[in-house]
């Protein structure tokens, strides 16, 4: 099995500048880390820059959803349904303990489109397209006995189906282990200032350390943009247009204990019949996700405005009416920017096709768009587009697993606790019950986050900064009230150890995140705000 090492910056921005790359790829979310993986398991000497840190964006506010996505069979986009359920099942098997399959309810009332009839049709297209067969019906009284509390008035009954969930930030981590295991070097916080173009296409990138400031020429046979809702930024230097429809969705997290329900339900918000999901996830309940053109800055982090907040719990609570959740059962929030392609035709941001486009412009090679769950396949695309820049490789489906099986390991570690760190450390799983002390291999209090992935986060996946490893190694910060400040003297100490951090950086490093946790995470300020939606 392969043993980790830890990176030291220094000499990785060495080998960055001063080796012969063939690809370059452009962005560390799900979509970059994918490219990356499928270019280094075919031999590419493959380098991947993140401007931030990796999952920065998109990649680590989603939804959490691995799944076909129902409406797209009501929509008729039957390919990236069938597409993704493919997919699904895929990670289903090959990342347990990471992506695990999920119950998903909706409810049905006297009257009210779709009815159980519709709905059941929607549900056999959609289980033969995943080759599995998961929906059932519950009567109204048996449904109630399983969702205690739901919105009772007219109801006739209620449909399941399974789709699944996962941690998206870990997933981008862990494919990206997977590239470095086969020889690809990733870095974060690394921009992409300026293409290098030579003979009228591109030779490379003229990159910068945002952490050093060091700057450095690195030249290469393509290079992939794969950047999400940023793509446009350097492609419409070459292309003269742009494609990408930044579109934000935003999500709130309850506090434990606030509405604990064990598997989803989908319904309609009341007003204006948008599909909204509550569901469980990490020990939380999480509630969204809305769908709005994102005007503001891309540079700085989205956030929910008021009107999506009052949005989100508005809808909860025409679900389950006697709950009436206010702004004090909400510890954390989280918005994330789509990279929808533009279809031009002026829709409403719902009516956007999901599906993913791929450009080549004199050798950068533009991916944007899909969804989570078909990052494989967008990482393919991006692949085959170029392939004429690589005559030795095969870009076509060869069906291989993105994940090493992680295989045996021997250990007195309860199997369902061994199952879901296998799904987070992959093919380090060993090195990391290896290394870790007895003492941190307890639960963080009210999470399901042991003490020693903090120490194992800052000791090998590249924390630069405090809200790297709150925020997306692990998601304190999105399971904490306050972001998790009740557990920062212990992080300061693990910080301390790893990390080299002294009194004056720690202090520097609590100061910016509790800022980036208050305009980011948290709950909006009680007075109205302008929404960029309005």
């Amino acid at each position: 099995m392969t043993h980790r090492i830890r990176q030291d910056r220094a000499a990785a921005w060495e080998k960055l500048a001063h080796e012969e790359w063939e690809l370059i790829v452009i962005g560390g979310g799900i979509t970059g880390a994918g490219v990356a993986r499928e270019a280094a398991r075919r031999g590419l000497k493959t380098l991947l820059v993140e401007q931030r840190d990796y999952a920065w964006g998109t990649s680590s506010r989603s939804s959490k959803m691995v799944h076909g996505g129902l409406r797209y069979v009501a929509q008729g986009d039957i390919k990236l349904t069938w597409h993704s359920l493919t997919e699904r099942e895929r990670l289903l098997i090959e990342a347990p303990g990471l992506v695990t399959r999920m119950g998903y309810w909706f409810a049905h009332y006297r009257h009210v489109f779709p009815g159980r009839f519709v709905f059941g049709i929607l549900l056999r297209i959609y289980d033969f397209l995943a080759g599995v067969r998961d929906r059932r019906f519950l009567q109204r009284k048996d449904f109630l006995a399983r969702m205690p509390g739901y919105r009772d008035d007219n109801l006739t009954g209620a449909s399941r189906y399974t789709d699944a969930l996962v941690d998206d930030s870990r997933l981008v981590m862990r494919v990206l282990d997977e590239a470095g295991a086969d020889g690809a070097l990733a870095l974060n916080y690394v921009k992409a200032e300026s293409l290098i173009m030579e003979n009228g296409r591109v030779a490379g990138l003229n990159l910068c350390d945002g952490i050093t400031g060091a700057v450095a020429p690195v030249k290469a046979r393509a290079v992939i943009n794969a950047t999400g809702a940023w793509a446009d930024r350097l492609r419409e230097k070459l292309a003269g247009e742009r494609k990408v429809r930044p579109q934000r969705g935003s999500h709130v997290v309850l506090a434990p204990g606030r509405l604990p329900i064990d598997e989803a339900v989908i319904f309609m918000h009341p007003q204006d019949k948008r599909p909204l999901f509550i569901y469980p996830w990490e020990g939380r309940t999480v509630i969204g996700t809305t769908d709005l053109d994102h005007r503001d800055d891309l540079d700085v982090e989205a956030s929910i405005t008021q009107q999506e907040f009052d949005y989100i719990l508005q809808g909860a609570n025409s679900q389950f009416p006697n709950e009436k959740l206010t702004r004090e059962d909400v510890i954390a929030s989280f918005s994330g920017v789509r990279p929808i392609v533009a279809s031009g035709s002026g829709v409403n941001p719902s009516a956007e096709r999901r599906d993913h486009s791929v450009w080549d412009d004199a050798g950068l090679i533009t991916v944007t768009g899909g969804k989570l769950t078909t990052f494989r396949l967008i990482a393919l695309d991006a692949l085959k587009a170029a392939s004429k820049y690589f005559p030795k490789i095969d870009a076509s489906d060869t069906r291989a697993p993105v994940f090493r099986p992680v295989g045996l390991i021997d250990t007195t570690w309860p199997a369902a606790d061994l199952k879901r760190l296998k799904g987070r450390f992959g093919l380090y799983t060993a090195q990391f019950l290896q290394e870790s002390v007895s003492a941190e291999m307890e639960a963080i209090p009210q999470l399901e986050t042991l003490w020693a992935e903090l120490r194992w986060a800052a000791r090998y996946e590249q924390v630069e900064h405090l809200d790297d490893l709150l925020l997306r190694r692990t998601r304190i910060g999105l399971l904490m009230a306050e972001g998790g400040s009740a557990l920062l003297l212990h992080v300061r100490a693990v910080c301390q150890a790893e990390l080299g951090w002294d009194d004056a950086r720690w202090a520097a490093e609590t100061e910016r995140y509790r800022e980036i946790w208050l305009a980011h995470y948290g709950v909006p300020a009680e007075k109205v705000t302008q929404s960029a939606a309005a």
